[in-house]
Formats: structure tokens, sequence, C-alpha cells
């Protein structure tokens, strides 16, 4: 490689995170702590090594306005389920699961009034979910941990780990916690932030507005259509948009992002670190 192009491919990937430009320099690539691009051998090791705490990302296919895709919540739930696996330490992000309830389907409620979004029974939501966490307790993980990108089946998580620690109450080898702080942060610390800068709590919103849309860009700004956003905030409720993202910026997104992954790995070193029986209270979801 021409030694201009491998410079700028260094600052590249060192911009992106410090774990990836540090792996370039040395040489080596980091190990990801996405199930997914493991072998089971490897993901075998891992566990024995002490990765016993796995994430499993909720996210949900669902309109969010004219201006943001359908995927938002599968694409943030699995870049932020990656930076708090990271920092967390001996633990693994497992597959996002991106159909989740989202309303009555005929007549159509909610969400599933506009095109694209999908819309599962809660029971089903409920047995995937058992199933992931009785796998992943097979498999010798200890903590099963659920984080959910939306605030609708917020306690459907909650209501799926106390049913499996009730039932394995005898059995300290592995808890279930719906990590209530991942969601919850969005709705208190991050909106108290953008309230001090001015932003006032109808442009911030609850869906597709100001703060929803912010914290995509920051992620990735594909999932955004720039170009739409005057369009989303004339269109209002009756286009899905409960909020006014005009002044929506990844810049204000870096904001919420932080909150979330600090406030979440705090929560689930204190649940690594509690007794083997301890499990976050469930909590009424905020929308």
């Amino acid at each position: 490689m021409p030694r201009c192009l491998r410079a700028v491919c260094l600052i590249v990937l060192t911009l992106s995170g410090p774990g990836v430009g540090a792996a370039w320099a040395s040489g080596t690539a980091s190990p990801s702590v996405y199930l997914e691009d493991m072998t089971w051998t490897e993901l075998r090791d891992r566990i024995a090594a002490g990765s016993t705490t796995v994430l499993v990302p909720i996210g949900g296919t669902e309109q969010s306005g004219p201006h943001m895709v359908l995927g938002k919540h599968n694409a943030r739930v699995r870049f932020l389920a990656g930076q708090i696996a990271q920092r967390a330490g001996g633990t693994v992000v497992a597959p996002v699961l991106a159909y989740v309830p989202e309303g009555a389907i005929h007549p159509p409620q909610a969400h599933m009034r506009f095109a694209g979004t999908i819309s599962i029974p809660d029971a089903a939501f409920e047995a995937v979910l058992e199933g992931a966490a009785r796998s992943f307790k097979q498999h010798g993980f200890r903590h099963v941990v659920f984080l959910g990108d939306h605030g609708g089946y917020q306690q459907l998580e909650a209501r799926v780990a106390q049913r499996l620690n009730h039932e394995w109450a005898s059995d300290p080898s592995c808890r279930v916690h719906a990590l209530a702080e991942y969601y919850q942060v969005t709705q208190s610390l991050y909106v108290a932030e953008l309230l001090k800068k001015g932003f006032t709590r109808a442009e911030i919103g609850t869906h597709a507005g100001l703060a929803d849309t912010s914290l995509s860009l920051a992620m990735d700004p594909a999932l955004v259509r720039a170009d739409a956003l005057t369009q989303a905030a004339q269109a209002g409720r009756r286009g899905g948009v409960y909020g006014d993202p005009r002044r929506a910026s990844a810049e204000l997104g870096r904001i919420g992002v932080n909150q979330i992954v600090d406030s979440s790995v705090a929560a689930l070193h204190a649940l690594m670190q509690g007794p083997a029986g301890s499990s976050p209270a469930p909590t009424s979801p905020k929308k």
C-alpha cells in the first residue's frame, strides 16, 4: 500500500475509534464483541475466559417520519450495545431483535398506520426473549441483559426477566435483567440537557423530533434524510412526527450517546458485581 494512502487510512480509522486505530497501527485486529462475528469455538473460548455477560439488543421496525429510516432502532441499539460491551468488558452482543410489538395490525393502530412498520403479538415477542435467554444460559452465560431502544415494550422485557429469574431461583448460575437505565436516560438526562441548551419540549419531542433525530445523526448520518427535515416538521403527527427535527445535529446527538453508554455501563457493572439473584425492579415505560 502506498505510504500516503496508508497514512490517510490510519487517520480515518483513528478518528472512528481508538480501538480500531490502535489495531491498524499494531497490525492486529481488535476482537469483535458481536456474537455474529465469532465462530462457535471462538465464543466458547470467550465464555471460558470470563465473558459471561450477553447483551440482547432490541430494536424494532417502525416509521420515524419522512426523514428517518424504518430500521433506526435496529441500527442504533446495535451500535450502542457494541459501545457498552467494549466499555464494560467481559461482555458480548447478541443479534438485534428487529421484530417487536408495534400496535394492532387490523385495524391498524399507532405506528402500524404507516407503511413499513412491522408488529408482532406480545406473546411472540416474550417467547423470543425467553428462548434467547434460555439458550444463553445453556451456553454458560451468567447474565443475560435486555437492552430495549423503544418505550413500548419495556414492561414486556421486565416481565420475561422476572419470570425466568423466578423459575431459576434455586439455580444461581444465570440471571436475566431488563436494563431500564439504557432507555430511561433518553427520557430524562438527555431531555434535561437539551432543555438547558434552550430547546423547547415541543421541539425536542417524543418520537422523530429533535432528540430522536440527533441521536441517529450521531451514530450514522445515513439514517436521516437531511433534505426532508422541513417536510417532517410540517407533517407533524399526521406524518408520524412528534417534535421538530429541523435543528437536530450530530453534536447534540453525541450528548445523548455518551449519557446512554455511561449510564448503561454503570448499571451493568452494578448488576455484574451484585448478588447472583439480584435484578433491577421493573419500571413503567415512557413513550
